[in-house]
């Protein structure tokens, strides 16, 4: 393979000057070099292993694997992103990069994602200069410093000037709150608090704005419905730090709950149900006021009538307008079925949709009845309550 091309220009009789023009391949093989190092680093949670001038970004992701303990690390040089480049300063350029990784004692499995790596030369070696990007997803861990907590239970990681300790407070009292109701869980609470939501959108390699509205989000690290794939929650620290505590302290059990449920790939589920019984554990301890916990929907009540249906899938749209009406009238269909029944039959409910009953059936398996007199019953407690 060639690396490089050399020409030789004539400046007098006596001497020659070679001038040296990277190719796509020299650069490749320059990167390469680089992850190998990076790879071999991150494996030995060692900064030693790494190119004495590998760079303050390639030490931060040494820095950041050791305090969460990252296993399984791969990174393998895909092709260049010459449209990437094309916006970058001379000299730099930006490639994908297939890679892998997962939190020991936390993922059950390897995250896999091509990531957005860019790259700058410096003599014979490539520098690692930045990472996101390109409509890519982007690995907190590999992207910026990082302040760490975890228990035997939660990993927490924030970005910035993120109060690390504050979300690790919540996800202690989450754990407890889901181990209430729940039966023992697979997935380990993972939380990654970026340092804005523009950060939280190149993460999730999200549209600008996707999540503007929403405190936080879980999913799969990859973006996949692998029931395989770890999932996460991921924070939205604009909207999060305007959250009261208990309002913050319901959105971290919320999220937990659809940790331990699975829900991120569970595609069977109607949003209804899913975020329902989300909510339904999360205020489950909690004592406030219909007035916070329902004003939304008891509002459109009082004003347009109780709905005729539970809440579609488009209405948990994160740009709907009526976003938390839709929470809230699923959260008071399944409070409403924990008091018909119990909480187990709730919980025995929810399993069986998400194993793939229609929710018909699983209503009349457990509770006697089908979803029409669900929303006949849901519809009676909505006008009641909004009187």
């Amino acid at each position: 393979m060639v690396g490089v091309l050399v020409f030789w220009l004539r400046q007098d009789d006596d001497a020659e000057t070679p001038r040296v023009l990277d190719s796509p391949s020299a650069r490749q093989d320059l990167a390469a070099a680089a992850l190998a190092d990076l790879q071999t680093a991150v494996g030995a949670r060692d900064r030693a292993r790494l190119h004495p001038d590998a760079g303050e970004l390639a030490e931060t992701a040494v820095d950041n694997a050791e305090e969460l303990r990252v296993a399984g690390f791969t990174a393998r040089y895909v092709d260049e992103d010459a449209a990437l480049t094309a916006t970058l300063p001379d000299g730099q350029w930006a490639a994908a990069v297939d890679t892998t990784w997962r939190f020991a004692g936390y993922d059950p499995r390897e995250a896999h994602a091509e990531v957005t790596f860019v790259f700058a030369r410096e003599g014979d070696h490539a520098v690692l200069v930045d990472v996101g990007g390109g409509g890519r997803r982007t690995p907190l861990w590999l992207a910026t410093a990082l302040n760490v907590s975890r228990t035997p239970q939660a990993l927490v990681m924030a970005a910035g000037d993120q109060p690390v300790n504050r979300f690790a407070r919540q996800a202690r009292v989450a754990v407890r709150a889901v181990g209430k109701v729940l039966p023992p869980w697979r997935q380990k609470l993972v939380m990654v608090v970026p340092e804005s939501d523009e950060q939280l959108d190149e993460v999730l390699a999200a549209d600008p704005g996707e999540y503007a509205e929403i405190a936080a989000v879980t999913t799969t690290v990859d973006g996949s419905l692998s029931p395989s794939a770890p999932v996460h929650v991921f924070v939205n620290p604009e909207v999060f730090s305007g959250l009261r505590r208990n309002g913050a302290q319901v959105v971290t059990t919320h999220e937990l709950v659809h940790v331990a449920t699975g829900a991120a790939t569970a595609s069977n589920t109607p949003l209804w149900l899913l975020e329902g019984f989300a909510d339904y554990v999360a205020l489950r301890d909690v004592t406030l006021p219909l007035s916070v916990t329902a004003g939304q929907v008891l509002a459109q009540v009082r004003r347009d009538g109780a709905p005729r249906h539970l809440p579609a899938g488009n209405e948990f749209d994160t740009h709907t307008t009526h976003l938390g009406a839709s929470y809230e009238a699923a959260w008071l269909a399944c409070r409403l079925l924990a008091q018909t029944g119990s909480e187990q039959d709730l919980l025995r409910l929810y399993d069986e949709v998400s194993d793939g009953a229609p929710v018909g059936a699983a209503l009349q398996q457990v509770y006697g009845f089908g979803e029409k007199e669900l929303v006949q019953r849901w519809r009676r407690e909505l006008e009641r309550l909004a009187r």
